[in-house]
């Protein structure tokens, strides 16, 4: 038997996933979170073979619970969902330790095949994302500006080509505002822009918002 969580915030989804969860004969979900918080906790305190871990999680980014996941040495697999499009943060969730990405609109229809797969082969990893790791390391040398962001610049990066003000990013990502000018100014220095309005155009036309 498969033992699963689902740390997503949006109770309706979990709702979702939890059902379809229930029909499967292979696997069964331990529990449920809202948050990062109850997410390490149920993965300290339960034997867990596959957490299905939201990428928007309300008090910590999903990449930065991958990483503690990884740094807390818990033996389960990261399957992450994510309401963004895999050319988004696929390529990072992957580097970081994820065996897998699924976007939202495609879970309902592939959740259990991807919690499967994750679990017996070790991963789960579209054509798309597949082709875009390949892409990657055959043009390792000639990498677009926002793949040389640390994953904290690019999150921040993200936010500002949503046309998000300092202000705003800094209550979502619950860090203060001189530490998102701080990340800022490196994003800036990175990649070369001069600007908010240069960010946000590189982003739409990149993709990436």
């Amino acid at each position: 038997m498969i033992k699963v969580v689902i740390a997503d915030d949006h109770e309706l989804l979990r709702d979702g996933m939890s059902k379809l969860i229930e029909k499967q004969s292979d696997i069964t979900l331990i529990g449920e979170a809202e948050s990062a918080e109850e997410t390490m906790q149920l993965l300290r305190t339960n034997s867990v073979d596959v957490v299905v871990l939201d990428i928007g999680l309300p008090d910590k980014d999903g990449i930065e619970v991958l990483k503690d996941i990884k740094a807390e040495r818990i033996k389960t697999r990261v399957l992450m969902l994510s309401m963004h499009p895999e050319n988004r943060y696929a390529q990072r969730a992957i580097k970081n330790g994820a065996a897998g990405y699924l976007t939202k609109d495609y879970a309902a229809k592939t959740i259990a095949d991807a919690i499967r797969k994750v679990y017996h082969q070790g991963s789960y990893i579209t054509e798309e994302v597949a082709r875009q790791l390949y892409t990657k390391d055959f043009n390792a040398g000639d990498k677009p500006a926002h793949e040389l962001l640390s994953d904290r610049e690019y999150q921040i990066f993200v936010l500002i080509g949503q046309g998000k003000s300092v202000s705003e990013i800094s209550e979502q990502l619950n860090i203060s505002v001189s530490s998102v000018n701080t990340y800022r100014k490196r994003i800036l220095d990175k990649t070369g822009l001069t600007a908010n309005t240069d960010i946000i155009r590189y982003a739409y036309t990149h993709n990436l918002v």
